[in-house]
């Protein structure tokens, strides 16, 4: 074959293609699925604020009756919110007008330090703003909405957004409500003191570093 028979050989050719290595494949397989899975629970997470916080704020929570859990009906009243914006709003006259400012204040620097964002209602069924502190307060996935009403006992009621949840284990609040919400505690301390406690602990926690120990303790 002469020279100029291998330059047409080599021109009609078709290129050589080659597939990735396996490994690659599967590794790149197994990190799309990975990030695809973490897009859909934060997308069902999101979805599903909504939900939790109809619940959390309409305080539809579950009231065992002859054995029947009954869920109370969600309360809509914009009526109830402050003429100016605020984020801690207590329609049950629980704080004094001090705890009510440490409050206000402790959560403006948390934050300020941490972008969570922290919001207080004090109410007693159904005497409350309900669904409409969503608006009012803008709630979303770096929200956490903390409900204090001493209606089923227990006084402490939060409603976590998705990224809170991601870096706060659940049993952190569960642990919380167990230490400053029973009725033991609120009703010999007051549902003041229940409130300032529970606000400074979630402040403590969210100040931790993200970790497989963090917010192990409720302070």
């Amino acid at each position: 074959m002469n020279a100029q028979e291998m330059a047409s050989l080599n021109l009609c050719s078709s290129p050589i293609r080659t597939r990735p290595p396996l490994s690659d494949h599967r590794n790149h397989f197994s990190i799309s699925n990975s990030l695809e899975f973490r897009n859909r629970v934060a997308d069902f997470r999101s979805k599903s604020l909504n939900l939790a916080l109809s619940t959390a704020l309409a305080l539809g929570l579950s009231l065992p009756i002859n054995g029947i859990a009954e869920a109370k009906v969600g309360v809509n009243k914009p009526e109830l919110l402050p003429k100016e914006f605020a984020t801690v709003i207590d329609v049950a006259g629980f704080l004094s007008d001090g705890q009510e400012k440490r409050i206000t204040k402790e959560i403006a620097d948390l934050e300020k330090d941490t972008g969570y964002k922290l919001r207080v209602l004090a109410q007693n069924y159904p005497d409350t703003p309900g669904l409409a502190v969503k608006d009012f307060w803008a709630v979303d996935d770096r929200t956490i909405v903390f409900v204090a009403d001493p209606t089923f006992g227990n006084i402490l009621n939060f409603n976590v957004g998705a990224t809170i949840d991601l870096d706060v284990p659940r049993s952190f609040w569960s642990r919380l409500a167990g230490k400053y919400g029973n009725m033991f505690y609120w009703k010999e301390k007051g549902e003041d003191a229940s409130v300032e406690a529970a606000v400074m602990a979630i402040s403590s926690c969210l100040r931790e570093p993200v970790g497989p120990n963090n917010c192990s303790k409720v302070n």
